[in-house]
């Protein structure tokens, strides 16, 4: 048989396009969510329309990592002193629907604790402006070793500088989660950054209520259930569990099982690589991706609800705020018209409402609207887990 000219180089170039999809679609991890993103928006289409009256609950879970890049301690406690004499400086007069001002939750790497930085951030949130949560960063690990060393963090940093929820039932310390490297359950392909297939049920078992790790895209080891809150049980037996779980609202809470709460995954058509590849909205902020108003559209298109209540916007963002690298966006000029833009927004629509809250009283409300709520957001604050912090001195101006 013949082939001629034109039809080898018709087929070499199929190839490169090929290739060249391949890579973007299996690099960017795109493989591992589009599926659930296009169902997702299938049903979209066919629901019920957006509720008039809505609800934003905006939460921003910080990777908090003073040491980050490595370095020196004196440049990790200037980071800290940054973020404790800007943000009430710039933040302290914005005021959400409920006349507060906004919330940062800080997770800080427990395998880089400094006793100074703790006591600078428990004053910091102490004054209303935040409060503190775990995160660790781990590689080759054993459940045994993770269970000692979640347990010991708790103790010392509850016992040592007053941080960490507890729970109404029977005050037992509590504590949200995000996992170093996204690499939640031992979900990255090499194993690499984790170790422990059974670490839901060690979070859950040492008093975590609920992991904000996700979304990680274009990571591999982000989850191929998206934009949802929900609840994920252990199978010790393989990693990444939670791929899949039942809906919070959606049913009976299964036994011993995690809740997860995910911020928005979508595609960005108004951001195109090459005029062709949409860009992605992953709920971060940072130089590239800086706080604007414009990007609430596709947070709130993301859905992430309880179905009890539809009016209610669950948003979780993330970043990694202590490098200098992220100050601008997160400390500076962005994030303080971002604020304006959410005052002016409530101004011009009275069927919109915005609310910054924590990690703690994002996961009060989720469980809140499971249970039927009909209140008010600002009484559901501290519905199962509370944080009463001690009184603290005058180095910090207190929030409204």
């Amino acid at each position: 048989m013949n082939v001629n000219g034109p039809t080898v180089s018709v087929f070499v170039l199929i190839c490169c396009v090929a290739c060249i999809l391949f890579r973007v679609i299996y690099g960017r991890g795109y493989d591992r969510w589009i599926p659930s993103y296009l169902r997702r928006a299938a049903m979209r289409r066919t629901s019920a329309s957006r509720p008039r009256e809505i609800h934003v609950l905006l939460c921003i879970a910080d990777h908090f990592e003073p040491g980050h890049g490595g370095a020196t301690g004196e440049a990790a406690l200037a980071r800290v002193n940054t973020w404790v004499r800007e943000y009430p400086a710039r933040f302290g007069a914005f005021q959400d629907s409920d006349g507060r001002s906004p919330r940062h939750t800080f997770f800080y790497p427990i395998e880089m604790y400094v006793p100074e930085h703790l006591d600078l951030l428990a004053t910091l949130c102490r004054a209303g402006h935040g409060e503190v949560e775990l995160h660790l960063h781990h590689d080759d690990d054993t459940a045994e070793n993770l269970r000692a060393t979640l347990l010991g963090a708790v103790d010392e940093l509850r016992t040592a500088h007053g941080v960490f929820a507890s729970s109404r039932r029977d005050g037992r310390a509590a504590y949200a989660f995000v996992h170093g490297n996204w690499a939640l359950d031992n979900s990255r392909p090499d194993g690499k950054w984790c170790g422990v297939n059974n670490e839901l049920d060690v979070l859950r078992e040492t008093g975590c209520y609920a992991d904000f790790t996700f979304p990680s895209a274009p990571s591999r080891t982000q989850p191929r259930k998206i934009n949802s809150i929900y609840y994920a049980v252990d199978d010790p037996e393989r990693p990444r569990s939670h791929d899949h779980g039942l809906d919070v609202g959606a049913g009976r809470p299964p036994a011993d099982s995690l809740m997860i709460i995910q911020g928005p995954l979508l595609l960005d058509w108004k951001r195109r690589r090459w005029g062709l590849v949409p860009g992605t909205e992953n709920g971060c902020l940072q130089s590239s991706q800086p706080p604007h108003i414009d990007r609430l559209e596709l947070w709130l298109k993301a859905g992430v609800r309880v179905p009890a209540r539809p009016d209610w916007f669950f948003v979780k963002l993330h970043a990694h705020g202590a490098p200098e690298e992220s100050h601008e966006a997160l400390l500076g000029a962005p994030m303080v018209q971002f604020h304006q833009a959410l005052a002016n927004r409530s101004l011009r629509d009275p069927a919109f409402h915005y609310h910054y809250v924590t990690a703690r009283e994002m996961y009060n409300l989720a469980k809140a609207a499971e249970a039927g709520w009909t209140g008010s957001v600002a009484e559901a604050l501290d519905y199962q887990l509370v944080w009463q912090p001690q009184p603290c001195g005058d180095s910090v101006p207190a929030s409204r």
